[in-house]
C-alpha cells in the first residue's frame, strides 16, 4: 500500500513539474549550475585534499545500508556535506569553498563527494522520490571517459571535468566505469520546481522521509564516521606539533 502511494504522489509531482518529465533534464534550466561549473577547481581542489585521508572515507553502505543491494563492496565512497537537509558540521569545514557554493542553491537537499573506484559498476536502481531531482558536477574523470558513464531511463550520460549535468534519479538508472581510473563527482539533490500545491506536497513527503529509519539510521552511521575522522585529523594535528 506504502509503494502505491507513493506512486500516486510521484503521477502527481510529475504533472505539476515545472521541468519536464524526462530522464535527463537541460542544465540551463537551473541557474545554480553555471556557478556550480564556474568553480569546479576550488570544488576539486579541496577534494583532492579529502582523498588524502581516502581510508577515512566511508563507502556508502557505511553511512547507508540500504546500499548493501546495489554495493556491497568497498568500491564506492562518500564524503556527505549535506544529507536531507541536514549539515555535516565537520566535513563542510573542510571544504569551506564548496560549502559555499552549495549554500548559494535555492532548496538544497543533498550534496556530498561520490567517488567510484576502477573496474566499479552500480547496478540498476531508482531514487525515492519525484521531488527531487539530482545534479553530478564531474571533477576527476578518467581520460577514457566514454567508458564511464551513466544510463538514466535509456539516455547515456558520460560525465565531463567542469561540466555538470541534471537527471531525474527516480528513472532507473545504473553506472559502469570500465576504466582503470576512478572517477569522482560531485552529487547534489535540490527540490523539485513545482506548482504551489505540488511543493508543499514534496515538502511534506521529505518531512516525513526525514523521519523513518533511512534517514535516521544515516545520519546515525554519518555521525561515528565524524567521530573517527575527526580523531584522526587530530591525531595527525599532535603529530605535526610534536
Amino acid at each position: 500500500m506504502g509503494k502505491r502511494i507513493l506512486r500516486k504522489i510521484d503521477r502527481y509531482m510529475a504533472a505539476n513539474s515545472l521541468v519536464p518529465d524526462e530522464p535527463v533534464l537541460d542544465s540551463q534550466s537551473f541557474p545554480w549550475v553555471a556557478d556550480l561549473e564556474a568553480n569546479w577547481r576550488d570544488i576539486r581542489a579541496e577534494l583532492e585534499k579529502i582523498l588524502e585521508f581516502r581510508d577515512h572515507i566511508p563507502r556508502f553502505q557505511d553511512v547507508s545500508a540500504d546500499q548493501y543491494r546495489i554495493s556491497p563492496d568497498d568500491q564506492w565512497r562518500t564524503f556527505i556535506l549535506y544529507g536531507f537537509g541536514y549539515q555535516s558540521e565537520l566535513n563542510c569545514g573542510l571544504c569551506p569553498k564548496t560549502t559555499a557554493v552549495l549554500q548559494r542553491i535555492p532548496h538544497l537537499q543533498t550534496a556530498f563527494f561520490s567517488i567510484l573506484a576502477p573496474g566499479k559498476h552500480v547496478p540498476r536502481h531508482r531514487g525515492v522520490t519525484k521531488s527531487l531531482i539530482r545534479c553530478h558536477l564531474g571533477l576527476i574523470v578518467p581520460r577514457q571517459r566514454e567508458q564511464c558513464y551513466m544510463d538514466v531511463g535509456g539516455v547515456r550520460c558520460v560525465w565531463e571535468d567542469g561540466r555538470a549535468f541534471v537527471f531525474d534519479d527516480r528513472y532507473p538508472h545504473e553506472v559502469h566505469n570500465n576504466t582503470e581510473e576512478e572517477r569522482a563527482v560531485l552529487l547534489l539533490d535540490v527540490e523539485r520546481p513545482m506548482r504551489r500545491r505540488a511543493v508543499v506536497l514534496g515538502r511534506i513527503s521529505l518531512w516525513l522521509l526525514k523521519r523513518t529509519a533511512y534517514v535516521v539510521e544515516a545520519r546515525r552511521n554519518l555521525a561515528h564516521w565524524e567521530q573517527r575522522l575527526q580523531a584522526h585529523l587530530a591525531g595527525k594535528a599532535g603529530g605535526a606539533g610534536g
